[in-house]
Parts: C-alpha cells; structure tokens; sequence
C-alpha cells in the first residue's frame, strides 16, 4: 500500500473515534508499527489535518479535517444513521465495514462534530425477521406499523411523555402513558422501547398494536440516553452494534 493510501486510512481510523486512540491501537487496526503510525501523524499534523493528542495519551481528530462542511436536520441525520446500521446487519462483511467508514467521514465534516448525535440515535435495525412469517403478512404488518412510526420517534428525538391506545397479544386494551427512548425496525414489525408508568418498568410495544397517540408535549424526568444504557445494560445489548 502506498503512504498516501495509508494516510486516508489513518484518517478513515480516527474519525470513527470520539474519544482519543492510542497509537498502539491504530497500529494493530492498520497492522503496522507504532513508530510509522506516529509518523504519519506527524505528516498528517504537518498538512493541517485538525488532531489533539500526543504521544502515551492518544489521538483525536476534532470535525472538519479536509472535507466542505455539511448541514444535517434531525431526520436527514436519522436516515444517514439507520441506513447504515440497516447495511451493517444486512450486508456483506465489506459493506458493513463500508457503513461504519461512510458514517465517520459524514460525522466529521459537518462544523458541528455528529458522532455523538449518531450514537446516541434510538432508531436500531435488529437481525431479519422471523423464519415462520410469510412475505405477504410481512409487508402487512410493516404498512400497518408505518402509522404510528413517525410520531413515535418524534416522541423519542423530543423526549416526550406519550400516551397510548394499546392492545396486548390477546387482545386485551389498555391505555399507557410511556417515556419512549428506542425504536426498532425489524423485518414485518416495529418495536417500541419505553419506560412505562403504569408498570413501573421497562416495557416493549409492538406499533401495529397501537390504537392511538397522544403526545403530551411534556419532557419525562429521565434523560433519554440514561434510559437507553440502562436497557442496553439490562439486556446486554452492544451499544456499538
């Protein structure tokens, strides 16, 4: 590989962290010495690539580094998120690694450094969908949970108290006042995470399940990335999958 591909890949390494690497690190991820890796950070620093750190701490690459900024609203930035994730699941070995580099380049060159933004999005893509449901009930599910998919996670973005219509798997009815903080998108079927009050726990709500949404317009007491660790830690989820 020539110094200059070399140098890209650095780059593509350290804008996937948002918090600083080592150059031990970067030299087991590009499978080269210590001492070239701290080479090259010196020629990176010397072309006016924007990195804090130094030698025995580690390394961070502060937004902006070579490319035009770019401007995202809270929707264009879920989508760029979600997509990605949806890749990782999806494809290939490469592709997946290709989602992960994509995201830390777009991260990086908006003024306003994202990677915190987009890692603290509650919108996940979990494995396939179940091997016993047809296509067609698939697609009628989906359609029917697409209703309620969009107020739900404008509740999740705002940190708003929802109250909802809902019936359980055998078709009892009830109503919920929930502080929702995940939503994910499986195949056929989308899945609200929340923190319920009438429960006083964590519960899980199917969308196509969901008669009716109110929003109150009023923050839960709990930040929402609070309660997204401590179900990510209930459920031993990998916040970094």
């Amino acid at each position: 590989m020539s110094r200059s591909g070399r140098l890209f890949l650095l780059l593509d390494a350290m804008r996937a962290k948002r918090v600083p690497v080592t150059a031990a690190q970067l030299a087991q991820q590009l499978q080269v010495s210590e001492r070239t890796i701290y080479r090259d950070i010196q020629t990176l620093a010397e072309l006016g690539a924007p990195l804090q750190g130094e030698a025995g701490v580690g390394y961070l690459l502060r937004c902006g580094a070579f490319l035009p900024p770019m401007m995202f609203d809270a929707d264009e930035l879920e989508a760029l998120v979600l997509g990605a994730r949806w890749v990782r699941r999806q494809g290939d070995a490469a592709l997946a690694e290709a989602a992960s580099r994509a995201l830390a380049k777009i991260a990086t060159a908006s003024p306003r450094d994202l990677r915190d933004s987009m890692a603290e999005t509650s919108l996940w893509v979990p494995l396939g969908r179940r091997a016993d449901q047809p296509d067609a009930e698939a697609s009628t599910t989906a359609a029917q949970a697409d209703r309620f998919v969009q107020p739900v996670r404008e509740a999740i973005r705002h940190e708003h108290r929802l109250m909802l219509g809902y019936e359980d798997q055998q078709g009892s009815a009830s109503e919920r006042t929930v502080w929702p903080f995940a939503l994910a998108y499986f195949e056929g079927k989308r899945l609200l995470a929340a923190w319920c009050e009438l429960r006083g726990d964590y519960r899980h709500f199917r969308i196509d399940r969901i008669a009716s949404v109110l929003s109150t317009g009023e923050r839960y007491a709990t930040r929402r990335q609070v309660l997204l660790a401590a179900w990510r830690k209930a459920h031993d989820i990998d916040p970094e999958a």
